[in-house]
Order: C-alpha cells, then sequence, then structure tokens
C-alpha cells in the first residue's frame, strides 16, 4: 500500500469543471443516447446511421478514408460494417484500381434505410440546435479544431 501524496479536492473540482475531454465525452454520450432513440425506428444507431453516411458518396469510397472521417482504425470500421453487411445495407468490394484494398458500397436496400433516416435525423438535429443558448456553428468549429 503506497503512501503517495493526496490528491486535492479542490484538483478534482477544478478537473471537473474545466476538462475538455470531459465534457466532450459528456456531450457525446447524451448526443449519441438521443439519436439513438430518435434512429431506433428505422432500425439503426447513430454510430450506424453517420457510417452509412459516410458512403453515401457519387463513387463507392476506399476503408481508409472512412475510417479517417469517422475517427475510426480500420479493425473498429470492419468490425461497424458486418451488421450493416449482414442486413444487406453495405458491400464490401474489391477496390478495381487495387485488388487489396476494398471499397464500401451502399446497397439499393442500405440507400432506402438510410433515405428513412434522413428526415429523423433532420427533426432531431434541428431540435437541438434550437434548444442550445450557445451557437452551434462555434461548437461545431471547435470540435473540429480540436479533431485535427
Amino acid at each position: 500500500m503506497s503512501n503517495g501524496p493526496l490528491i486535492p479536492y479542490s484538483t478534482t473540482i477544478h478537473v471537473k469543471d474545466t476538462c475538455l475531454c470531459l465534457h466532450a465525452q459528456r456531450a457525446a454520450r447524451a448526443l449519441a443516447r438521443r439519436f439513438d432513440t430518435a434512429l431506433k425506428p428505422a432500425g439503426l444507431t447513430n454510430q450506424q446511421f453517420s457510417l452509412m453516411m459516410a458512403l453515401n458518396r457519387p463513387e463507392p469510397p476506399p476503408m481508409g478514408p472512412v475510417a479517417r472521417l469517422l475517427a475510426m482504425d480500420r479493425t473498429t470500421l470492419t468490425a461497424a460494417l458486418k451488421p450493416l453487411s449482414a442486413r444487406g445495407w453495405v458491400s464490401i468490394e474489391p477496390d478495381p484500381k487495387d485488388r487489396r484494398g476494398r471499397r464500401l458500397r451502399l446497397t439499393p436496400e442500405g440507400m432506402e434505410a438510410l433515405s428513412s433516416a434522413v428526415p429523423i435525423w433532420r427533426d432531431v438535429h434541428a431540435a437541438i440546435e434550437a434548444g442550445m443558448q450557445s451557437d452551434a456553428g462555434i461548437l461545431r468549429q471547435a470540435l473540429i479544431e480540436v479533431s485535427l
């Protein structure tokens, strides 16, 4: 048993009040719960919605850029794709330019599922922004700066 120095409770209060990571995690969890609840009738979680939106491009993207956009490693992205692929909403195809690579494509059924979720996302997103006292654009820009 160590008799190391005690951290004063005032330090705990300071961290609780100022830690950007703590506040970002709390906000992310609260937003995730809100969007998960709202998107449930569409059969999606907020993570699946974001992933499928990341695939909604003119050309099927490779895995690397999608993983970077979503701040995931490729292993986590692969795991997140499995249930969407099993439902027939996403196809994982060989990259015609590099057979070792994979391209990710929304299937027509996936596009239909995503299309049904977009109005839900819009309504919830608008309600969240309308309920904020702070400027949502400033918050968005600050979060982008921190994530770079």
